[in-house]
């Protein structure tokens, strides 16, 4: 077959101008595709180098709480309350006649405690009464358990006591945790609140050692003597109504409900 013929000036022709543009136009637009699929479907841990790195700062604007000026939190993914065995790793507390001690009393409550509300979901710390974690302690809240004189006083010297700091950085929080306690405490044991609030009470020593985030309160259960009954054989009834004064705060109730059952 008969060749046509190709004269020199068509050989020496150039590709226009526009057709150049689409080509690099098309090619570049071919590397962005892949760029972005390797970049999907690629474990960036697994590059050489800092690449990894580089491409996560390409692909993805930093939104940090530099930037907004805002400090990120760190939040727990449970609440942590602290509770204070009264005089647990110091001494042994009021002392009855027959050897009875309020440290014994103080360590069982907490340990029921500490079980009643690790099946609530919330984390317990048990401390002794000069742990060194007290210094700077962070937690929702802080709860100190003693109990009282096993000496008889009177017919009248039955029944617990709650009380907060008298110079407290969140009033508003500290009453409120009073008052989950008093309200769901009461309703419990059954045990009437006894209104000799103490200077040893209201100065508690922890209460200037923990961080001032840390909302806490002490309270004193009952009386060795008269309440000597619920605070020796139903350990556990008066743990459960710490645990429902805690509940009451850690959840917003309103103080005024019944505790759940």
């Amino acid at each position: 077959m008969e060749m046509p013929s190709i004269s020199p000036k068509q050989l020496t022709k150039k590709p226009k101008t526009g057709s150049i543009s689409r080509h690099v136009l098309a090619v570049f637009g071919v590397a962005i595709v892949l760029a972005t699929l390797f970049t999907a479907w690629t474990d960036l841990g697994l590059l050489p180098g800092n690449i990894g790195a580089r491409f996560i700062l390409v692909r993805s604007p930093q939104v940090t709480a530099q930037s907004t000026g805002e400090v990120a939190p760190t939040q727990r993914s449970r609440p942590l309350i602290g509770i204070v065995a009264g005089h647990s790793g110091n001494d042994s507390g009021a002392v009855c006649p027959d050897g009875l001690t309020e440290v014994s009393i103080n360590q069982t409550i907490a340990a029921y405690i500490q079980q009643q509300l690790v099946n609530e979901n919330i984390d317990v710390d048990v401390l002794q009464e000069f742990d060194p974690r007290l210094s700077d302690y962070k937690a929702l809240a802080l709860i100190s358990i003693h109990a009282d004189s096993c000496d008889f006083i009177n017919d009248q010297a039955t029944g617990f006591k709650v009380a907060s700091a008298l110079a407290n950085p969140h009033p508003e929080r500290a009453a409120r945790l009073t008052a989950c306690l008093r309200n769901r405490y009461s309703q419990i044991t059954d045990l009437q609140l006894h209104n000799s609030i103490t200077t040893d009470m209201t100065s508690y020593h922890a209460f200037d050692e923990i961080d001032s985030e840390t909302t806490a309160v002490i309270i004193e259960v009952g009386f060795m003597n008269l309440d000597r009954q619920l605070l020796t054989q139903q350990p556990d009834l008066v743990a459960k109504g710490i645990t429902a004064g805690i509940l009451c705060f850690v959840n917003n109730e309103d103080v005024s409900l019944q505790p759940t059952p």
